[in-house]
């Protein structure tokens, strides 16, 4: 599973849903399915997110509850 911290990087850079979704170039609906964890960003996006909070993505992604192979 992958649990998201895109809200609380969100608010630490005072931008509204729509404001990011400018920003980024997709709908306040996408930022809100992303925040809500029901919706995986592509690379490019992941990418972008990072960026645009000036984080790593492992920063905003955190995989969790993942058994690696050896």
């Amino acid at each position: 599973m992958i649990r998201n911290h895109l809200r609380v990087a969100r608010d630490a850079a005072g931008l509204t849903q729509a404001e990011l979704a400018a920003t980024l170039g997709v709908s306040r609906q996408t930022v809100i399915s992303l925040e809500q964890g029901r919706y995986l960003p592509s690379l490019e996006l992941a990418l972008r997110l990072a960026r645009q909070f000036g984080q790593r993505v492992e920063d905003l992604f955190e995989l969790f509850d993942v058994e690696l192979p050896d």
